[in-house]
């Protein structure tokens, strides 16, 4: 049998004078603005990714990434959104990683959906370069490399890497990435905000060897949205408003990110003035085009096909009981204040609670997700732009599938 090219010897010293050259010529200084992000939305085209029971990986990324796209667009007029895919159309892993290469980016955000075959599996985990610590983590990344195998002379573009080949990820025990540590803070932040705003499982930062990240000269992480195959975690992903939770999550990381990076010395926990959700739209599942050139400017996008499923509220409805109660966060500090600061004039049964050494405040004891819903936009009418909906048991914090399983 013909040995594969990763065993050769002359291929590893290639490789180590290439990744010698590439860490010379990346600057080793942080970055000190965030103005110009690249999105990217894996798969696409023939490219299917992984697909559940009612939804294909590459549509439930791409609406998720538009929905990001817009919400940053929206808030920070300051920064550019460039995006690897507007649309339906495959674009090769290593054109992704040189496109925000040559757009210059501050940030790149690749987004992506799990899957599992055990079937219970479910959360959010946020990977960014290096070498993989877990086989678990190992699979993922050739699950998602897998990519490459729809390039045509793919050997060639990858100098022989072999995305099966558990060998061929030695490549990456020997890549030192310039903006690792920028890269982790953020994607701790989207794992917080996954945890926080959405409720969902936090699976936690990991590292691995993903072809999409190890050429970016920039902040970099790959975004595990959810568990399509999970189904009750898919139902809620293939929706509309959950993907704006998904979306509006990576925005809040975005906005932390941002200003812990150009504002260092300010206080990163203020409540932002204004409202980052946008208004409810469609899903957005882009339709072909002739043109699959990465990195169309992102403009609003109009009617395309959407997706009929149940809403959050309506999978929640029969499930949500008993001792789980629902309430509004509406502030999050470092410091505690009273819960008759003149901050919370005008409201009446306002609470404190410690989570991840914070000091949250929450208003209602609401029996149902409709009535919390009704409190949540009777709080943002009130000037509480950031405010979400928190799931407590026994006056416990819990997360919105722990809420669902409830008895």
């Amino acid at each position: 049998m013909e040995k594969s090219k990763i065993h050769s010897p002359a291929w590893l010293i290639f490789t180590c004078l290439f990744l010698l050259s590439l860490s010379v010529n990346v600057s080793a200084q942080k970055k000190v603005a965030i103005n110009r992000v690249v999105i990217d939305a894996g798969h696409g085209g023939q490219d299917p990714g992984t697909i559940g029971r009612r939804a294909k990986e590459k549509n439930v990324a791409l609406a998720i990434a538009l929905k990001l796209g817009y919400m940053i667009q929206k808030n920070f007029k300051d920064v550019k959104v460039i995006f690897t895919r507007d649309r339906d159309v495959f674009v090769e892993l290593n054109r992704r990683a040189q496109f925000a290469n040559d757009m210059k980016a501050d940030l790149f955000i690749s987004i992506h959906c799990n899957a599992n075959n055990n079937h219970s599996l479910k959360g959010a985990e946020t990977y960014v370069m290096g070498l993989h610590k877990t086989q678990a983590n190992l699979e993922i990344a050739k699950t998602e490399n897998a990519s490459i195998l729809m390039e045509s002379d793919y050997a060639n573009h990858y100098n022989g890497f072999n995305p099966n080949s558990d060998e061929s990820y030695i490549t990456f025990s020997m890549f030192q990435d310039a903006y690792l540590e920028q890269s982790m803070e953020f994607a701790a932040e989207v794992q917080k905000q996954f945890e926080e705003r959405v409720g969902m499982n936090d699976r936690g930062v990991r590292q691995a060897g993903f072809l999409v990240l190890y050429k970016t000269t920039m902040p970099s992480v790959l975004v595990e949205t959810g568990y399509l195959s999970n189904p009750n975690e898919e139902t809620f992903m293939v929706t509309d408003k959950g993907q704006e939770y998904i979306s509006s999550a990576i925005f809040k990381a975005f906005k932390t990110f941002k200003q812990n990076v150009e504002h260092p010395e300010q206080a990163i926990n203020q409540q932002y003035p204004k409202s980052y959700l946008p208004k409810p739209e469609t899903a957005q599942l882009a339709k072909p085009a002739p043109d699959s050139s990465p990195g169309k400017q992102y403009k609003k996008p109009g009617k395309t096909e959407t997706i009929q499923t149940q809403t959050r509220a309506d999978v929640a409805k029969s499930s949500f009981r008993g001792t789980v109660s629902f309430r509004v966060q509406i502030a999050s500090m470092s410091k505690e204040v009273s819960t008759s600061s003149s901050v919370f004039a005008g409201l009446s049964g306002v609470r404190m609670y410690q989570h991840n050494g914070m000091f949250k405040y929450t208003v209602g004891d609401e029996t149902s997700i409709a009535s919390a819903e009704h409190l949540l936009a009777e709080m943002k009418n009130k000037g509480f732009k950031d405010a979400f909906i928190v799931y407590f048991k026994n006056d416990l914090r819990i997360t919105r599938e722990e809420a669902l399983s409830a008895p």
